[in-house]
């Protein structure tokens, strides 16, 4: 009874967020158009390389913010409320605490490296000065939510979760609204817009918290030993997000070095629709995350395994469900969306998909790791491979690789990783490489490859360029794919659950009409 409690809970809330994705998902991709418009290709390729740089001081609050999530959601599992409460306030001291050290230390260091080291057109370091401090001060507010949030994911509170984003989004749509009646210099306006934003959307957030659950009635605390442990989790987390955050944040300042602004605005696109699209995957580990940690603090091991192959493979196929239309069609959907193209971005939209459709595979390798709490062997090992991405792409473009060259060491260096946290958790936690080659990997792969060949023949019968072949093909490539994801992708128990759920839904709304 308390497995299907738990798998009723991960569909309802996994539904939540499905809907909540939907509706950001059709407010952002406005809003990004809409941003572009308003800033120009140059202004928005700054705004997303110094934004990006800021955000490279998240290596310093990054694995402390999992440590802190993993804690939260660790004691709720294991329903000691004392203990709660005191992680929930010593989580809040400790971020306000780093909070004030990164603006400190960005201030310095990050402000010397703006204005003497990036490439920033002529005329626009007032205004990228203006982006600087404000993607900081965001930053910090951002920083501090986190206990409130990893809270709510912890006790799945996915419709508060769900309705505050959707707020959330609906202000930042406001506030790109705003730069076409104020006068003055539209990137500094946008900037400061985001600051309010943020600083609402977290007064929104510590007020639910504190209204709902009792462990978020903040009180001053330093618990020393607790602080330690937080410490000794995130010191070798460290490693592995700094590896990711050189590969996303560092390669943009990398581009911006080698190749300009322009290269960072097609960049900055191609992660708003990369965005758009896993959010929908993001929806789904959200949702599943907590009863990963929550299984392994209550022992219950052969079931955390299985929630974690289910939730990696379940991942893939909806990651793909979208990537393959978009993939194939990607000019005429940017074209649609944009108007007006900038160079490499359809290239970088493509590659950039590829590369989280591999990601997918790895999510929940690394909930499980995390839910351990003995992460030092993994992160060495994950975190040497992810942080070699950066380096090898500094030393490709020395020797005056493309652009693009990027991509294809991302890719080769995920195949990597995931191999590596297998073969580390296999030994942490007894899940089998073999069972996991076969359940997972294998069926991702044979699916993939067959969506990726009937797509292929589906753009050579519709080559024409025009509306209506365009639209016969997106739909071909989303029939195919779930198709292919239920015949080959799913077993025969898989595929009797999914069918019942459909049937279940269809009486539903036949019964609701009579």
């Amino acid at each position: 009874m308390e497995v299907l409690s738990s798998n009723k809970r991960i569909a309802k809330n996994t539904m939540l967020l499905y809907i909540r994705t939907f509706i950001i998902l059709l407010i952002s991709l406005y809003t990004s158009r809409v941003v572009l418009t308003a800033l120009g290709v140059d202004d928005y390729g700054i705004y997303n390389v110094v934004g990006g740089f800021v955000a490279m001081f998240s290596l310093l609050s990054g694995s402390l913010s999992n440590a802190i999530s993993r804690y939260i959601t660790f004691e709720l599992g294991r329903d000691d409320k004392e203990r709660l409460k005191e992680v929930f306030s010593t989580s809040v001291t400790v971020q306000i605490i780093l909070a004030v050290v990164i603006i400190v230390l960005a201030e310095v260091a990050g402000l010397w490296f703006l204005n003497v080291k990036m490439n920033i057109p002529d005329g626009r370091m007032v205004a990228a000065n203006w982006v600087f401090h404000c993607s900081l001060l965001t930053f910090a507010i951002n920083l501090i939510s986190i206990p409130y949030n990893a809270c709510i994911i912890a006790h799945e509170r996915m419709s508060a979760f769900a309705y505050v984003s959707i707020l959330e989004a609906l202000l930042k749509l406001g506030a790109v609204l705003l730069l076409f009646v104020i006068g003055f210099d539209r990137l500094i306006i946008y900037s400061v817009l985001m600051v309010l934003v943020a600083t609402l959307i977290r007064l929104i957030y510590g007020f639910y918290c504190d209204h709902h659950f009792k462990e978020c009635h903040y009180y001053f605390s330093l618990n020393k030993p607790l602080i330690k442990e937080m410490t000794s989790l995130a010191g070798w987390n460290m490693l592995g997000s700094g590896g990711s955050i050189l590969n996303s944040y560092g390669i943009n300042v990398l581009m911006n070095l080698f190749f300009g602004v322009k290269v960072n605005a097609a960049r900055g696109l191609a992660v708003q629709v990369n965005s758009a699209v896993t959010q929908f995957v993001n929806s789904f580990t959200t949702a599943i995350n907590p009863q990963i940690i929550k299984t392994y603090a209550k022992g219950e091991t052969d079931y955390t395994v299985k929630l974690v192959m289910m939730s990696s493979k379940y991942s893939f196929f909806l990651m793909l469900l979208f990537a393959v239309p978009l993939i194939a069609e990607t000019p005429y959907i940017l074209q649609l969306w944009l108007k007006n193209v900038p160079d490499y971005t359809v290239l970088f939209v493509r590659l950039t998909l590829i590369i989280s459709l591999l990601s997918t595979l790895s999510t929940s390798l690394y909930t499980l790791a995390i839910a351990t709490g003995n992460i030092r062997k993994y992160q060495i090992v994950v975190g040497t491979l992810s942080l070699s991405c950066f380096f090898f792409t500094y030393l490709l473009y020395k020797l005056n690789s493309p652009v693009e060259v990027a991509y294809y060491v991302s890719i080769v260096i995920n195949i990597a990783i995931l191999f590596a946290r297998l073969w580390i958790l296999s030994n942490l936690t007894g899940i089998s490489i073999r069972q996991y080659f076969n359940k997972v990997v294998l069926k991702t792969l044979i699916v993939a490859i067959i969506v990726s060949a009937l797509s292929f023949v589906s753009l050579q019968l519709f080559s024409d360029y025009s509306f209506s072949n365009i639209v016969i093909v997106l739909f071909l490539c989303v029939i195919l794919t779930a198709g292919i994801i239920i015949t080959c992708g799913l077993n025969h128990s898989e595929r009797e659950y999914i069918l019942s759920i459909i049937k279940e839904k269809k009486n539903h709304i036949i019964g609701g009409n009579d």
